[in-house]
């Protein structure tokens, strides 16, 4: 397991082929993967007529890379936060990159330019075996620790205070297995929400005390 920067690209190698649960652009939904990427981007890069889903299959092409699950992103990759964290022997490690130019509180929406959205993209990686079902559990979990994260940060909208932005995308990670649950009550779910909730925080504090004031 391993976190390579070479901008712009970011990739989470899982250390093996692993199922990957995402709402990812190229790959959705339950597939087989050994990375997870990101792919940040520019205004030159996606112009108005592009065919985005056409332009990423050829970047994947171009590094091989087809088969694993990728996040687009305008936030600068090398601002990415990696978390680890262990309860009851059961390990989670997550990876984040935190932008918050087109955040949003959940239930609103606001009128955001599509070149500046930074979004929060989250992967995380479990060692335990799980189930399917289990794996869906740690994907909401997921989005419960980022919410708790950003909602600390008190980033105040017009509509409230932020809960995310109107472009996260979430993708986890596990070896198939037996193990059937991963809620608050787990230690598997205690260890993937510290992870998630520490490497949220700290890419959002990092947000707010230099981009957000443009430092």
């Amino acid at each position: 397991m391993s976190v390579t920067l070479a901008r712009p690209w970011l990739c989470f190698d899982l250390g093996g082929e692993m199922q990957v649960l995402s709402h990812t652009l190229n790959r959705p939904g339950f597939v087989a993967a050994r990375r997870i990427l990101w792919r940040e981007v520019r205004n030159a890069d996606l112009t108005p007529d592009l065919d985005v889903p056409e332009w990423l299959d050829a970047e994947l092409a171009g590094r091989n890379a087809r088969d694993a699950p990728c996040f687009l992103t305008s936030r600068d990759v090398r601002a990415y936060e990696v978390a680890t964290a262990t309860q009851d022997g059961m390990t989670a490690t997550a990876v984040a990159t935190v932008g918050l130019s087109n955040a949003e509180r959940v239930g609103t929406r606001m009128a955001y330019d599509p070149a500046s959205f930074g979004t929060i993209n989250i992967a995380l990686r479990v060692e335990a075996g799980v189930t399917q079902a289990a794996l869906i559990e740690l994907l909401a979990l997921v989005a419960q620790a980022r919410t708790v994260a950003v909602t600390e940060l008190g980033h105040d909208l017009p509509t409230g205070l932020a809960t995310g932005t109107g472009t996260d995308c979430i993708a986890v990670a596990a070896p198939s297995g037996d193990t059937g649950f991963a809620g608050m009550h787990t230690g598997l779910g205690v260890a993937a929400g510290h992870a998630v909730y520490q490497a949220v925080r700290r890419g959002g504090e990092y947000w707010m005390a230099h981009v957000r004031r443009g430092r």
